[in-house]
């Protein structure tokens, strides 16, 4: 009896990412945020105002599961009043540009 050579083993999908993307696309929020970074949005109270249906609690559960993640980078300045601003690290970057391809594959699969 022979057996034949096996040349893959089962794969699965990577844990961690694929939590992330779970999370983040889960969250209703995340992406118009990311939206409101590109245009140079990055402070929360100028989120809020801009986003219709969109509150402050909300948005900081947002904002900190993408900190979390390492997709958006908090700073905070030392004024007074606060000042705080959000931005995109290099990771998130990366990970908006693998969002836009999703999108480019969504409209290739066309409507449903």
């Amino acid at each position: 009896m022979n057996q034949k050579e096996k040349f893959f083993s089962r794969q699965s999908a990577p844990e961690r990412s694929a939590r992330m993307v779970e999370n983040i696309c889960g969250c209703k929020w995340s992406l118009t945020v990311y939206k409101l970074l590109a245009h140079q949005i990055n402070r929360p109270g100028e989120m809020v105002r801009k986003v219709e249906g969109l509150s402050t609690k909300v948005l900081n559960e947002c904002l900190r599961r993408n900190i979390e993640y390492g997709i958006i980078e908090r700073t905070a300045f030392n004024e007074v009043p606060p000042r705080v601003e959000y931005r995109l690290t290099p990771f998130g970057e990366k990970f908006i540009h693998i969002l836009a391809e999703l999108e480019k594959l969504q409209a290739e699969m066309g409507p449903p």
